[in-house]
């Protein structure tokens, strides 16, 4: 009997601490969207780090409005040193280090999808009315 409520709490135990995890884990990668958005002089600048992916990975901005992709590096030298925007045809390459703008115009309500150069980190921005 012992053993079994021994058993059962360390199992109740593993199991939170593997949800705790998951949840922090999914709060650093940029899966909830961030606050990364500010606007100055009429144009929204939506900042991304770009170093073993792009971070937030999800991004909310008004649609309609100039808007500015900001991506800063720091040290990056993977794949995610290189970014596409396949709907805008836009395929830039980064500096290891460094700040690159890119300038989206004023888009329409929607989700603008991007990745690195491989495809392997994507990043989202979901420009709402």
């Amino acid at each position: 009997m012992k053993s079994t409520v021994i058993s059962i709490a360390i199992t109740v135990i593993m199991i939170g601490g593997v949800f705790m995890l998951v949840r922090s884990g999914s709060e650093q990668s940029g899966v909830l969207p961030a606050d990364n958005v500010t606007v100055a002089d009429g144009r929204q600048i939506v900042e991304l780090r770009a170093k073993g992916g792009y971070l937030p990975e999800m991004s909310v901005a008004k649609a309609g409005m100039p808007t500015i992709l900001r991506l800063e590096t720091s040290g990056t030298f993977d794949c995610s040193s290189s970014v596409r925007i396949r709907g805008m045809d836009v395929s830039r390459s980064l500096p290891p280090s460094g700040t690159t703008d890119i300038d989206l115009g004023s888009p329409e309500p929607g989700t603008l999808r991007g990745s690195c150069g491989m495809g392997m980190y994507p990043f989202e921005i979901v420009f709402e009315k």
